[in-house]
């Protein structure tokens, strides 16, 4: 059962400014080379998981939702339904929690590295089901577009792999030097 930790008021500032770097980062998207343009990369996750690390996996997924909705609000959509924002969402929570529950049974870098791993396979895994299942027809339904579910298993899934593999060597390079301040952090929290 997971220890559930009570959210202070530093908890809570401190999970609004995570939230306003992860925006920040989801706007400073880009896409990758040989993968098709609606494919984006964007660092936005790394902040929800110092997030879950620090304060909890509730904090993780807060973190999660209040970059997509500012997001949202900022950007709109074009049906009114915000199917991208959606699948960030999900996107986002499918490699923060993973990741977060193996490091807090390992908790050494070694144990990082291997959730990060942990969490990269599951994003992938989970967003390509999800893309042939429902966010690749709600796009075809609501916008449009042509069914593309032919795209999961040659682009989709190599590109979250790819974005999953990114995130995490970016994410280790900051977490090899902020891993003391992190546990003196969560013992004060």
């Amino acid at each position: 059962m997971v220890k559930r930790k009570r959210l202070n008021v530093k908890a809570y500032v401190s999970i609004g400014m995570l939230s306003s770097i992860a925006y920040l980062l989801m706007l400073l998207n880009f896409p990758l080379p040989l993968f098709p343009n609606f494919l984006f990369v964007d660092f936005s996750d790394l902040p929800a998981l110092f997030a879950a690390l620090i304060f909890g996996p509730l904090a993780g997924i807060l973190v999660e939702f209040i970059k997509n909705v500012l997001n949202y609000v900022a950007t709109g959509s074009q049906t009114g339904i915000p199917v991208g924002h959606i699948a960030n969402f999900i996107a986002g929570i499918v490699f923060v929690l993973p990741t977060y529950f193996v490091y807090n049974k390992l908790k050494t870098r070694k144990g990082m590295t291997i959730a990060l791993v942990a969490g990269t396979i599951i994003m992938a895994v989970v967003m390509s089901a999800l893309n042939y299942i429902a966010i690749l027809p709600a796009y075809t339904l609501l916008m449009g577009f042509p069914d593309m579910r032919n795209l999961v298993v040659p682009a989709i899934l190599p590109f979250n792999i790819l974005k999953g593999i990114m995130m995490s060597v970016i994410f280790m390079l900051l977490f090899v030097r902020l891993q003391v301040w992190m546990n003196k952090n969560l013992k004060s929290v």
